[in-house]
């Protein structure tokens, strides 16, 4: 197995056209697993830790650029008043060891149904910014998954940043687990309150070949909030508006039956998420209070 170690962003872009079949490694927490258990065999390995250009986050064009490499760490400590529901997800992923390594753009191109930033990235319209050596693009998250760990990407492009907007309301994630800590998602949500755009985003995760939105559900409860004056008048929601929501948010899911749970668990699972986490939103914006997340 060749083994390729560029130091600029320029030479990876140039070694993955040279080599389209690497695999780009970063904190290896999906790609040397598979490698271990024999899942996988690339012909050469990508290692862009040299690459200063993966590492980071800053503001353009009003949005927050997060580099692809940026650990889950700095993503809890940096940005997680800005960016909540993503900062919420980070917390959940692995081990601090694995948080310290893993990123979102390793997330993305492993492109797991079961990926823990997936449900946030969608909730909040997020953006995949794609680089090759014939341009960059961008994707958006709704847009770039297209199977069971296939995305949209080419065989010489990286995923160089991912985009989203501030959070201009309260945002949330939420998954179930069969333990706390250091574990696959069985289900888990993502939500969004977008005030400017009388909307609520939503992600469904672990619950479907690929990450996906409530489309549904978002509608409908668009509909009603606008329909009670609930957004400049904000009040506790009806139970009915609550319960509607959420059916419709297992009414968007299409799980499995695997050994992490039944398909008709994780629709229920997503039911009460989704109620959840919409009750938690409501209520901090009905408050006037924003999200704050260590």
């Amino acid at each position: 197995m060749e083994f390729l170690r560029p130091t600029s962003l320029a030479e990876a872009l140039e070694a993955k056209a040279a080599h389209p079949g690497a695999a780009p490694i970063a904190g290896g927490t999906d790609v040397l697993v598979e490698i271990n258990f024999d899942h996988r065999r690339p012909a050469a390995l990508l290692d862009l830790n040299r690459v200063p250009e993966l590492y980071g986050h800053d503001r353009e064009e009003g949005r927050i650029r997060i580099a692809a490499a940026t650990p889950y760490t700095r993503i809890i400590a940096e940005l997680g008043d800005r960016l909540p529901g993503l900062a919420m997800a980070a917390r959940t992923v692995g081990s601090p060891q694995i948080r310290n390594r893993g990123s979102v753009g390793g997330n993305l191109g492993a492109a797991s149904p079961a990926g823990d930033s997936h449900p946030a990235l969608l909730a909040a319209d997020a953006e995949v910014e794609i680089a090759s050596v014939r341009g960059i693009r961008r994707v958006a998250a709704k847009d770039f998954y297209t199977g069971v760990k296939r995305t949209v990407l080419e065989p010489d492009e990286l995923i160089t940043a991912v985009h989203l907007a501030p959070a201009s309301g309260p945002q949330q994630f939420s998954k179930v687990g069969t333990r706390n800590a250091m574990v696959i998602a069985v289900c888990a949500f993502g939500l969004a309150v977008h005030p400017a755009e009388r909307r609520v985003g939503t992600g469904l995760g672990s619950a479907a070949p690929t990450p996906r939105r409530a489309l549904a559900a978002e509608e409908f409860l668009a509909g009603e909030l606008a329909a009670d004056d609930q957004w400049e008048r904000p009040r506790a929601l009806a139970d009915s508006v609550k319960r509607r929501f959420s059916e419709l948010v297992a009414a968007a899911a299409a799980p499995i039956d695997d050994v992490r749970g039944s398909a008709d668990y994780r629709r229920h699972a997503l039911a009460v998420l989704a109620r959840r986490t919409l009750t938690w939103a409501w209520t901090e914006y009905s408050g006037g209070r924003r999200t704050e997340c260590a």
